[in-house]
């Protein structure tokens, strides 16, 4: 397993998963679309990756330092062509995820292929704080914007509590990446395999229970 390493980043289907092909627009979403507003929310993104290509497209593990990820901040780094997501959420955006769940789709995401057992809870992931998808809207292919601040703003309702917005659509998402009712989008962001290293340091996407490295 190869370490990788971040920079700062500008950004935040059909009834199947999309295709590899139409995952990789996201590379091109990535570059044009806008900054995240909000105090303390920082979106970096991956300036270098140290697994070769070869080794990526076969899906070989990666491994992200999230020892320096502050509450609030967001990492996007690459695995199998796609942007994962390693959000670390706030008090405050943890607290926000028991509030909507009459507004969702699939609050429990009980609908198959898009949630490991692991993480079919409330918070979507392994630990409450750190939470890992896959930035890929689940209707045509694009990647969602993060707008993790709460408030009104562009495309969002005035009673928005963080999450992500699909610029393609106006598929919109929570902070566990759970989609709106009435939405283009049929089934929540899916979340990748992935695990912890043994000091809780380092998230290592692509292996779990079920995926060997």
């Amino acid at each position: 397993m190869s370490q990788i390493t971040t920079q700062p980043d500008d950004i935040g289907a059909d009834e199947q998963k999309p295709s590899d092909p139409s995952r990789r627009l996201w590379v091109t979403t990535a570059c044009a679309v806008g900054g995240v507003a909000g105090i303390g929310t920082a979106v970096p993104f991956v300036g270098s990756f140290a697994p070769s290509a070869k080794a990526r497209a076969a899906g070989a593990p990666v491994e992200v330092d999230i020892s320096t990820l502050a509450p609030g901040e967001m990492r996007t780094v690459e695995w199998r062509g796609n942007p994962i997501w390693i959000l670390h959420r706030t008090q405050d955006q943890l607290d926000s995820l028991t509030t909507h769940d009459n507004d969702l789709a699939d609050p429990d995401s009980d609908r198959p292929g898009y949630t490991p057992g692991y993480a079919k809870n409330q918070y979507r992931s392994r630990r409450p704080e750190i939470f890992v998808c896959i930035g890929i809207c689940t209707h045509l292919g694009c990647s969602p914007t993060p707008k993790l601040s709460p408030g009104a703003q562009a495309g969002v309702p005035n009673n928005w509590e963080g999450g992500f917005l699909c610029p393609c659509h106006g598929s919109t998402f929570d902070l566990a990446g759970r989609v709106f009712s009435n939405k283009p989008a049929p089934d929540n962001l899916e979340v990748p395999p992935y695990s912890f290293s043994d000091d809780g340091m380092k998230v290592i996407v692509g292996v779990d229970e079920d995926n060997k490295a």
